[in-house]
């Protein structure tokens, strides 16, 4: 019996230090992923038909928004709110820039992206590319993005996205610094605009 209770307790010391050294690794992760850029390197067409890469949400605080432009509702109210949010913590847009990626990249071209936002914004740039680079940068930056198709029992006919309808805040690192959640108290979205250009 001694034995058995001696056993438990060097089970138990050993679960203790396994938990310990998972809880110091996750913990370290996380503070790489705070330290360096958000999401994975990319190579992907911006809206007027140039390339653009990761490098580009580096230099000025970015909003980073990821949509489809046959959304119904999600993607026009995020937009057009973000344009407003925009233009009230940065009038002459010196401070900021922010950018729409497509989780639909075989209906939205550069140019029909394009076309789209900027029908509701100046401001937002439009960024698609070949679908299967497109979908590896959405992984990569951690968004989720699925196909639903509008009847069930005609999966390969019309559809439409799930996606993750959150705003991305990077700092001028590029690091993630927060969100804007759909629906967001648009004067805590207006703050947390104004402290990521203050940060």
């Amino acid at each position: 019996m001694k034995t058995v209770r001696i056993a438990l307790w060097i089970a138990i010391a050993l679960l203790a230090g396994l938990l310990g050294w998972l809880t110091l690794e996750m913990s370290k992760t996380d503070e790489k992923l705070a330290e360096g850029p958000f999401g994975v390197p990319f190579s992907l067409i911006a809206q007027d038909g140039q390339p653009i890469t990761e490098k580009a949400f580096t230099g000025k605080p970015t909003a980073l928004f990821f949509g489809f432009t046959h959304c119904p509702e999600v993607c026009p109210t995020t937009l057009f709110e973000l344009d407003g949010w925009l233009a009230k913590v940065d009038p002459d847009g010196s401070k900021m820039q922010a950018y729409m990626v497509t989780v639909d990249p075989e209906r939205d071209t550069s140019e029909i992206l394009g076309s789209y936002v900027s029908n509701v914004s100046k401001r937002i740039t439009g960024i698609s590319g070949p679908v299967d680079q497109v979908m590896d940068m959405v992984k990569g930056f951690r968004v989720y993005a699925r196909k639903v198709p509008v009847d069930e029992k005609d999966p390969t006919g019309e559809y439409t996205m799930d996606h993750t309808a959150s705003v991305f805040l990077l700092d001028r690192e590029g690091r993630f610094r927060g969100t804007i959640a759909y629906g967001e108290n648009p004067d805590v979205a207006v703050q947390k605009l104004e402290n990521l250009i203050k940060g």
